[in-house]
């Protein structure tokens, strides 16, 4: 596959990622699917275009999601030889237009960034009688974040929700009038926020002809990675730089959009052709991540996905060597669970599998306390993807100050080894320490080390100078080294990385699917997304796990995801027909009156076609609705909220006689049983 590329360079590329990197100047869409290589294709993209001469690196500004991604772009274009191209995220390339630009567009002292909303959050909700408790708080702060990440007014909230039927963490009127005083408090304290960064960006090149000019001049190419989960924001930002022209590459997979709740929208890729007619579309399906037996399993999960355009079927194609079928489990209770888990990767550990190549993936960041006492009770080190960043560690602020103290001295000689000499002193021993905090401590030095190496691959006359600027550099993009240890993330922290070893744990209705997501095919849809982001972050192997109760001892009354369906092997252990004879995975259910496959969430609510008559008791289902209505009032929330009209129906028609019977049911998980349950359940029994 190895060929000569047309600049005179050798490179590993396939046919596709040839096509998307020599494709002429102008719009290009590269549909990008799991593990096929995007980060290499636009990267030799810009290299190619700088090469060829069609671009200065200087004028190249390459935008992505993550700081990691910015900084792992700027890590491979180095060693392509191409420096001093911009790659950052929409957010600090922003605001360091901003900041150029703002004596001349707004004037005076420049305002601060505001580092959270929910210090001027919490008064806007106290003057809109809202709830002032920190759950609250954060819901209300995300919803702000949602209405300006899609261009929503204070003044046209309202409206806008109730078109959308969007759920809001309270009446709409009142979260208007939070959003509104937000605002109002934040320019009295002449503060922004990060979305303030972007409409103030693209204000001032909309509005200011000279200062557009003076960007456009600057910069002529641009590249956009993760395109399918630009904002109407973002993408409102992008239309500003570039103004009248079509020097644009994006790249994308509408299969991987997993942040439409916070405004993220798939139109803006797949619209992509329509709005460029001339762009080139260029289709990446070859997976070099995965073996073809996780590849199987992504597709089988994705496929099995309702509503997909035509940009969005994209079918995987495995390239590496076979390996172990994908493993499924059910426990009895989260300890269990996590106790099995834990096992597992110990043994992989002891027989010669990183711990840092090894992850537990879950839905909710709630769920990782369990795994890491399984983890630490086994003795696996480990690190929480989204806890205290690396750089804020007080070793590893102790190591730069070491390292910055050493650059000022004369030196020279072999990097690796003037950097283990000068961590020495701050805790690089020879052999890593016993306790688990030394351990953690001594493996982020370790860390340090490995940069050293990687930087010395790169640039081999790199000193002790070098290093200390490459460090700043990464601390300020917040890009940290890898740690050695078994990775603990949220499926959404996971998005971009990959590793050996990847356990999926609990894969249970109400989880993921998550609760609030039932009644909205679109948010299943995105839950479903969410899957396959999860399945697609294993090289090799991988383990789909979930448990029937969260304590030991407690109600086995959870159902492995629906999203299952389909995957787990009939002949599987885990696919047997549990006691009381309903299926809770393997095959997909059928109709309970004519025995087709069901297909769609109100079929397996509902347990029936569509099609077929439905046996609902109307007066039953009256009654639920009214209950329905007094409780949504009580609670100030819509009344789907409670309950859809779909999960009505199904309890109407099925009328569940105990707790089991009622969480059988899609939409009623362990949270609505809790709350629910017993006023359902008397009701049924009264009627």
């Amino acid at each position: 596959m190895s060929a000569p590329a047309r600049d005179g360079t050798r490179t590993a590329l396939d046919d596709e990622q040839h096509a998307a990197v020599e494709a002429p100047r102008g719009p290009v869409c590269v549909l990008a699917g799991a593990g096929t290589g995007k980060t290499r294709t636009i990267t030799h993209r810009i290299a190619h275009l700088v090469r060829a001469g069609h671009v200065a690196p200087g004028q190249v500004l390459a935008v992505t999601f993550t700081t990691r991604a910015a900084g792992e772009m700027r890590t491979r274009l180095r060693a392509l030889g191409v420096a001093g191209v911009q790659a950052r995220t929409f957010h600090s390339a922003s605001l360091r237009q901003l900041r150029y630009f703002w004596p001349r567009v707004i004037g005076g002292d420049q305002w601060q960034v505001l580092e959270g909303k929910l210090r001027l959050v919490g008064p806007a909700a106290s003057r809109a009688r809202m709830g002032t408790d920190a759950a609250s708080l954060r819901d209300l702060a995300g919803e702000i974040e949602w209405a300006k990440a899609s261009l929503v007014a204070p003044q046209d909230y309202a409206a806008e929700v109730a078109r959308l039927r969007r759920t809001t963490p309270g009446p709409a009127e009142q979260v208007a009038q939070v959003y509104e005083g937000y605002e109002e408090l934040k320019r009295r304290a002449e503060l922004l926020d990060f979305d303030d960064i972007l409409l103030h960006t693209a204000a001032a090149l909309e509005e200011h002809g000279d200062v557009a000019q003076e960007f456009r001049d600057r910069y002529r190419c641009f590249v956009v990675d993760e395109y399918q989960d630009v904002t109407a924001l973002q993408q409102r930002v992008l239309d500003a730089w570039l103004g009248a022209r079509d020097d644009l590459t994006v790249v994308g997979d509408a299969n991987q959009t997993i942040y439409t709740f916070a405004g993220a929208s798939p139109r803006y890729l797949l619209d992509f052709p329509r709005r460029f007619p001339d762009a080139a579309v260029v289709r990446l399906t070859r997976d070099y991540r995965s073996t073809p037996q996780v590849v199987s399993c992504a597709n089988t999960v994705i496929g099995a996905a309702r509503g997909r355009v035509a940009g969005a079927r994209l079918q995987l194609v495995g390239q590496l060597p076979p390996g172990p079928d994908p493993d499924f489990a059910e426990y009895d209770d989260e300890p269990a669970e996590a106790a099995a888990v834990a096992g597992t990767i110990k043994r992989l550990v002891d027989d010669g599998v990183a711990a840092s190549e090894i992850a537990v993936l879950f839905r909710i960041n709630a769920q990782s306390e369990v795994y890491e006492q399984a983890l630490t009770e086994v003795g696996v080190p480990y690190q929480v993807r989204g806890g205290e960043r690396f750089f804020a560690r007080p070793e590893v602020r102790r190591a730069m100050s070491a390292i910055r103290m050493g650059a000022s001295r004369e030196g020279g000689g072999d990097l690796v080894e003037d950097v283990r000499a000068v961590l020495e002193p701050v805790g690089l021993t020879a052999e890593p320490p016993g306790g688990a905090a030394q351990r953690a401590q001594w493996e982020s030095l370790l860390a340090l080390v490995e940069v050293a190496e990687e930087l010395v691959a790169a640039e081999p006359d790199a000193d002790l100078r070098r290093f200390a600027g490459e460090l700043e550099q990464r601390a300020e993009a917040a890009h940290p080294p890898t740690v050695a240890g078994v990775t603990l993330a949220s499926l959404h922290a996971a998005k971009g990385l990959e590793w050996d070893a990847v356990f999926l744990v609990g894969l249970v209705d109400g989880t993921l699917p998550i609760q609030h997501a039932d009644g909205d095919d679109a948010a299943i849809e995105e839950e479903r997304r969410l899957l396959y982001v999860g399945v697609t972050r294993a090289r090799r192997r991988l383990t789909l796990s979930w448990a029937l109760s969260r304590q030991p001892g407690g109600r086995r009354h959870r159902r492995r995801s629906r999203f299952l369906y389909g995957l787990i092997p009939d002949h599987h252990p885990a696919s047997r027909v549990p006691e009381g004879g309903r299926r809770t995975g393997g095959s997909k259910p059928r109709c309970r009156i004519c025995g087709q496959p069901l297909v769609g969430t109100d079929a397996l609510k509902l347990r029936r076609c569509a099609d077929c008559p439905s046996d609902v008791d109307i007066e039953l289902l009256d009654r639920l609705k009214a209950w329905r209505t007094a409780e949504a009032k009580e609670q100030q929330v819509p009344a789907y909220v409670v309950f859809t009209d779909a999960t009505l129906t199904a309890i109407a028609e099925q009328r569940p006689a105990d707790s089991a019977g009622l969480v059988s049911i899609p939409g009623i998980g362990a949270r609505k049983l809790d709350r629910y349950g017993a006023a359902v359940l008397a009701l049924l029994a009264e009627h």
